[in-house]
């Protein structure tokens, strides 16, 4: 295996993984960029752009978790008074928002490195 090669397998694993987070509501995406914390280092220049695309693309979405899970907890308690529903309704629907963009990224990057494309 030449230097540029070192990784790609670590970084298929790792689209693997986030694909699979849709069914296991992101544990599998945690592993994921744990594993691709853990791989980056000895990952060679195509491989290593991936896993660090790949863990900038996991701490987006999760910092993006934490806002709508603040917005829905505010939502809730604002539900005594009505207006909650439309702000718990607007989480949802951020939350939707982001769960496809994590896929879409995810399945772009897979593409892109099968196809040998940096990203």
């Amino acid at each position: 295996m030449t230097q540029s090669e070192a990784g790609r397998g670590s970084a298929l694993i790792v689209y693997a993984l986030y694909l699979l987070s849709i069914p296991s509501l992101a544990i599998f995406a945690l592993v994921g960029v744990i594993f691709a914390y853990a791989a980056r280092d000895g990952a060679g220049p195509l491989a290593r752009s991936h896993l660090d695309d790949q863990i900038r693309i996991w701490w987006v979405a999760f910092w993006w978790a934490v806002a709508v899970a603040i917005l829905f907890a505010l939502g809730a308690l604002l539900a005594v008074v009505l207006i909650g529903f439309p702000i718990m309704w607007i989480a949802g629907l951020i939350g939707f928002i982001f769960f496809v963009w994590f896929t879409v990224k995810a399945l772009l990057g897979l593409l892109a490195l099968l196809d040998g494309r940096p990203r």
